[in-house]
């Protein structure tokens, strides 16, 4: 298949992720959290590998300056602090509570949507360089975006909105995905420097998320037990990415 099929179907099954939050409604709020915090650390090893092993070698191998690539990693870094910042949005995966708030509705909406929007930007991207580190790129986000899924769906309804309305905004919002790819299609078809651009620079964002969103949150819970768990998740989601290597490879 052309890269074009494999960044809508990826996109596509990203966006259907956005449902994942309606098997977890029904969970005690001590359970649902542990199950969360889990996630997080799966997401934050998986996005610390994609980044390390897959996207920042490759920007190397394409490139023909070392010092652009880390440049352009640090302005990924930066400009999602930026982006962060603007839209007044944090990417926090713990569903709101009276001791956990957040900003409410339509907030979370729009930057939900925006932060998809930029995942299908950087899987089309991806793909255009190759089409394992466009799989490899996918899972990422796929694996980033279950716990991001579920707290979605939980501030959604603490803001008041009931459990289909909010799985359908935040389904909505998760389709802003496959505008990001359709836009990502028509800058990788029609140059080779938008995706030796997006790439480095999307290496930056997931060092970013993973950083200052994903790894903080662990540090809120300091129980012996929940460390454990937390530290083994980190260390799995590394490993799927480095056994992803071996797919490049192939």
């Amino acid at each position: 298949m052309k890269p074009e099929v494999y960044s809508i179907l990826s996109v596509i099954i990203v966006s259907l992720i956005s449902l994942v939050g309606i098997f977890f409604v029904l969970l005690k709020k001590d359970k649902l959290n542990k199950i969360i915090l889990f996630l997080v650390s799966l997401s934050a090893g998986s996005l610390l590998g994609g980044a390390f092993l897959h996207l920042i070698p490759e920007s190397f191998e394409k490139s023909s300056s070392g010092l652009i690539t880390s440049s352009l990693v640090l302005l990924g870094v930066i400009l999602f602090f930026i982006i962060e910042h603007a839209i007044q949005w944090r990417h926090c995966h713990i569903p709101t509570s009276k001791s956990h708030p957040h900003s409410l509705g339509i907030m979370n909406i729009i930057g939900d949507g925006f932060h998809n929007f930029l995942d299908g930007l950087v899987i089309a991207a991806a793909y255009f360089i190759n089409i394992p580190l466009g799989i490899v790129t996918t899972l990422a986000v796929i694996l980033h975006e279950i716990p991001q899924e579920i707290g979605d769906f939980g501030v959604l309804i603490y803001a008041g909105y009931s459990k289909k309305k909010a799985l359908f905004f935040n389904f909505l919002s998760a389709l802003t995905a496959v505008l990001g790819a359709i836009v990502g299609i028509l800058f990788a078809g029609s140059s080779d420097m938008f995706a030796l651009i997006a790439i480095p620079i999307a290496a930056g964002g997931f060092l970013y998320i993973a950083g200052s969103d994903l790894i903080p949150e662990l540090h809120k819970n300091q129980e012996k037990h929940f460390s454990i768990n937390k530290i083994i998740g980190i260390i799995l989601g590394i490993l799927i990415m480095y056994g992803l290597t071996f797919l490049e490879v192939a």
